[in-house]
């Protein structure tokens, strides 16, 4: 277990109750149970009471959690026949995305998502779910495939933000993103996306503009991130606890601003705790938001998202 740093009392429980059941295991005349099972009982109450009140860094902080499922572990667990598809069709593969066709309760969609990597190898294979202009290209490309054959879109968002190179702003990384949104806006089948972590700047607006936007309870979505947004406001990043307050950028406070849809609550303690139970909850959330707009026209469905983005904060403007 990878603990955070506001964890650090509950690690120290949890580390007892253990280092009991270790010497027990090597000591088989030794009976320890009733000590670690209260040990248990007291880790499980502080764990209750320290998620049942996290300031909005600290989200941040399980939002980001290594141990967190990411996107594959949710196409492996909730879409059969995954074909993956690669390629922008004009510079490169970028791996930070993954996309493809795949069954969706026995149904055809186009699943695509950042992938952020669960080790170091990885990681950087995936650029840490950071995606060049190639990425956000390709995931135009299955849109626009999903749009012909008439298949819906499920997108999984999980980015810090999109890949801020040097290599990456001379392809076009900008007028990627903006043509990622336009084409999120113009597909005439259903969209629903799920915040399954972070949700960075444009990097996640580009694949979350969809007619029903879910949000993982401990997730984030910002124009920017919690450091960066200290960086430019006190030049200071070390001031990210303040900024994070300022943005309001958990799946509570979207909710409460009409930009997301959906919270999906997640098992006491953070998705990483029970990751099959997770994972289970954000299907039953992409079945529900499907059922929705299930049966709209396509006019209707553009028309509807259209209008969705267009009001969003209107009624804030007006009180």
């Amino acid at each position: 277990m990878n603990y955070l740093e506001f964890e650090k009392p509950l690690a120290e429980i949890e580390g007892k109750a253990e280092e009991l059941r270790a010497m027990a295991r090597s000591n088989e005349e030794m009976d320890v149970s009733a000590e670690a099972a209260a040990l248990d009982a007291k880790a499980a109450t502080m764990l209750k009471d320290l998620y049942g009140k996290l300031t909005r860094w600290q989200k941040c902080q399980v939002a980001r959690h290594p141990d967190r499922p990411h996107c594959r572990d949710y196409v492996k667990a909730l879409f059969t026949e995954f074909t993956p598809l690669a390629g922008d069709r004009n510079f490169a593969d970028d791996h930070a995305v993954i996309g493809g066709i795949a069954r969706f309760e026995d149904r055809p969609v186009v699943v695509i998502g950042h992938e952020k990597g669960n080790d170091t190898q990885s990681r950087l294979a995936h650029n840490f779910g950071m995606a060049r202009p190639e990425g956000y290209r390709k995931a135009i490309r299955l849109m626009e495939l999903a749009d012909r054959f008439n298949l819906p879109v499920v997108t999984l968002v999980d980015t810090p933000g999109a890949y801020p190179g040097k290599g990456a702003e001379e392809r076009g990384q900008s007028e990627a993103i903006a043509r990622s949104t336009e084409a999120c806006l113009r597909i005439g089948v259903p969209l629903v996306s799920v915040i399954i972590g972070e949700g960075g700047s444009g990097g996640a607006v580009a694949f979350a503009t969809a007619d029903r936007l879910a949000m993982l309870e401990h997730s984030i979505y910002s124009v920017i991130s919690p450091e960066g947004c200290a960086s430019i406001l006190w030049k200071d990043a070390e001031k990210m606890r303040e900024a994070a307050e300022a943005l309001r950028l958990t799946a509570q406070d979207l909710k409460e601003l009409g930009v997301a849809d959906k919270v999906i609550l997640e098992p006491v303690g953070g998705a990483h705790r029970d990751r099959v139970a997770t994972v289970e909850r954000v299907g039953e959330a992409v079945s529900a938001m499907l059922g929705e707009i299930q049966g709209k026209d396509r006019a209707t469905l553009i028309a509807d998202r259209r209008r969705k983005y267009l009001e969003m904060g209107s009624k804030g403007l007006a009180a």
